[in-house]
């Protein structure tokens, strides 16, 4: 079931949103324990990487199909 909601409270919850929105990730961080922000920061740190290497082989594959195409 869908609820349409007036454009002025849409408006309003957007600007509560762009207003308080930026604050979260600072205000999580003051409220966790070092152990868990470290953990955070781990998976954060291990999701870029993974990403990181999949671009690499990407490029890799890309750069591997471009010689082979010359060969032939």
């Amino acid at each position: 079931m869908s609820v349409k909601i007036p454009a002025e409270i849409r408006e309003a919850m957007a600007e509560l949103a762009r207003r308080f929105g930026s604050q979260g990730g600072k205000t999580a961080a003051k409220n966790m324990t070092p152990a868990e922000r470290s953990a955070r920061a781990k998976k954060a740190a291990s999701v870029a990487a993974e990403r990181r290497t999949a671009k690499r082989l990407a490029k890799a594959g890309l750069n591997r199909e471009k010689k082979a195409a010359k060969r032939q």
